[in-house]
Formats: structure tokens, C-alpha cells, sequence
């Protein structure tokens, strides 16, 4: 049975293996089959989850059959630790693929496919993060990137003002890509944007004057200020003659191709904007408790990874080092 058919309810969500058979291990008996494509087209709503996990599901199947494990009432922790300890990958990622398995198998324990899930007594590799590995860029570096953008275009205009977008709201990458036109408005003489979270949950943040300008141009521009319901970041539609929602993966390449424009060095991505908003307004006094409210961070630990404040003491410190 082929995934494509499982998310026609969801086409937003279509799984990056669309064509690909179900894995296996959870084909077998028809019961099973099912709750399996429950899981992934009721369970998990986030669309990148939803690619992660198939794929987490689809390698320990192999796995599985390449031990002998055809039946789902076989697998037992001691495979399901095997299995985990085996994978030649960072502990971050050993623990994303037990995340989904243990997810998956409670999943189908509710739904009565088998009786105890044997991810659950699986113990994961430990990993402390401390400091963010993000890339960030100091407030020179994010000036020069901005100020080096040829603004004379159409596309310019659209790149200064969606990297503004990220530095200065701390707005993750897939929040504003899925922005409407109608999202960013008029409220108390002020712009401001609403993104649409992860959860279903929205945030919305004021723009500083720099970006509202930024903001006002760009649209102006476009010509797009009375589609309310279009998508703010569009294409060029320079090949096809159709303009499209501008993908997380052009994005990219657009910064990159930015960033190596202005001289910088430091291999960015679309993160990077985020870590440097959020690290700027650190340095500049600004407090821990309203940067996770800003970041829409559920917890301030997340928040603490950005403060990059340390790295210049260190660096004072180690330049004592006088050989």
C-alpha cells in the first residue's frame, strides 16, 4: 500500500516518501498496517516530524529483517537497544530515532496491535547541550550582509526584508515562510506580524521601524499588498511564469549566496538569523525572560543556548595566552 494514499487528507503533510511501500514490519497483518498510517496521518501533524519519523520507522525495519524479525510481536528492548546503539550517528540523532520509535510503538499498543511497547525501557544515549552550534553573526557582520543586498530589484527587496523578518523577531524559518500577505498589518500606528507556530499556536511580534520600511518596500514593490490571503515570500516565477511559496530550501541558498556576496565566511543557514537576533538583543542588555517570550520559547533553556555572551570573554582570555 503506498504512503501516497495514506496523507490525501493531508496534502500539506504528504511524506517526503510518497510511492514508497509501508515498511515491513508493521505490513504484516492488516491491524497493524492501519494503526501505522493512523499514526502518521492523524497522529503527527507536523510535516517534518511526520518525514523524520517515517523514515526512523522505515531504517529499524530493515533492521529488523535483516535479524530475522518479521513479526511485530517478536521485537523486544534488547533489539530495540541494539538497534539504537548500533546507528552511526550523533547521540542527537540516536535519541530522535528513539523518540519515534517509542512514539510509534505507544501508538500502536492503544490501538491494541501488541500488548507492551518495547521502546519504552530503552535508554537512550545521554546529551548535555550547553551553548547553541548554531552559527551567529556579530551585529557588523549582519549590518554589512543587510547593507550589501542590491535593493534596485525585485528579488533584493524581497531577500533584505526576509532576513530582516528573521533577525529582528526572532521568527523561526518555517514560521514565516508560511506567512500570509494578510500577516503582516496595521495595529497602533505600528507594523506588525503574526506567525503561525509549531502546535498550532500563533505569536505575533511589533516590527522595528527598520523592518517595517523593509517590509513597506517589498510589498510595494510586489504589488502584493491586496492579496491578503497570498503568501508573503514568493518566488521570482522567472523560469515557470508562475510565482510559488518561497521553500525553506530556496531560503537557504538565497543566504548563502547572500552572506558569501558581503565577504562572510561563516557557513550561515536560515538558524542563523534567529541565533544572531536573539544574541544581539543579549548584548545589548536585553534579559533572558523576555528573549524566551520574543523567541516564543516554551522554555528558557532553549533560550540560554543563544546567549553567546561567553565567547568574547573566552576569547579575552585565551588571547593572555602571550607566546
Amino acid at each position: 500500500m503506498a504512503l501516497v494514499t495514506i496523507a490525501e487528507n493531508r496534502p500539506a503533510g504528504a511524506l517526503e516518501e510518497a510511492g514508497a511501500q509501508l515498511p515491513a514490519l508493521f505490513a504484516a497483518e492488516a491491524h497493524a498496517a492501519k494503526r501505522f498510517m493512523e499514526f502518521f496521518t492523524v497522529h503527527i501533524e507536523n510535516a517534518h516530524t511526520r518525514r523524520a519519523y517515517y523514515r526512523n520507522a522505515q531504517a529499524f525495519s530493515d533492521w529488523c529483517a535483516g535479524h530475522g524479525i518479521e513479526d511485530l510481536a517478536r521485537v523486544e528492548p534488547m533489539h530495540v537497544a541494539a538497534y539504537i546503539t548500533g546507528l552511526s550517528l550523533s547521540n542527537p540523532s540516536k535519541k530522535q530515532h528513539l523518540a519515534a520509535l517509542r512514539m510509534l510503538f505507544d501508538w500502536l499498543v492503544v490501538g491494541h496491535v501488541i500488548n507492551v511497547n518495547p521502546a519504552h525501557a530503552v535508554r537512550g544515549p545521554k546529551h548535555v547541550v550547553k551553548k547553541g552550534r548554531t552559527p551567529v553573526l556579530e551585529r557588523e557582520e549582519a549590518r554589512a550582509l543587510l547593507d550589501s543586498i542590491d535593493t534596485s530589484t525585485l528579488i533584493g527587496l524581497r531577500d533584505r526584508a526576509l532576513i530582516g523578518t528573521m533577525i529582528y523577531t526572532f521568527a523561526r524559518i518555517g514560521a514565516v515562510l508560511t506567512m500570509s500577505v494578510g500577516d503582516y498589518y496595521s495595529q497602533g500606528r505600528r507594523g506588525w506580524m503574526r506567525f503561525h507556530e509549531k502546535g498550532g499556536k500563533e505569536h505575533e511580534s511589533p516590527c522595528v521601524a527598520k523592518l517595517e520600511a523593509y517590509l513597506d518596500e517589498y510589498i510595494a514593490a510586489w504589488g502584493i499588498g491586496n492579496d491578503k490571503a497570498g503568501a508573503l515570500w514568493r518566488t521570482s516565477g522567472r523560469k515557470t511564469g508562475i510565482t510559488h511559496c518561497l521553500a525553506q530550501s530556496d531560503a537557504y541558498l538565497m543566504i548563502r549566496r547572500r552572506a558569501k556576496a558581503a565577504g562572510i565566511e561563516t557557513l550561515i543557514g536560515n538558524h542563523t538569523m534567529r541565533a544572531t537576533g536573539i544574541t544581539a538583543y543579549l548584548k545589548s542588555d536585553g534579559t533572558l525572560e523576555q528573549a524566551q517570550q520574543m523567541a516564543n520559547h516554551s522554555s528558557p533553556r532553549t533560550t540560554k543556548l543563544y546567549d553567546r555572551r561567553g565567547d568574547e570573554i573566552t576569547l579575552d582570555e585565551y588571547e593572555k595566552i602571550r607566546i
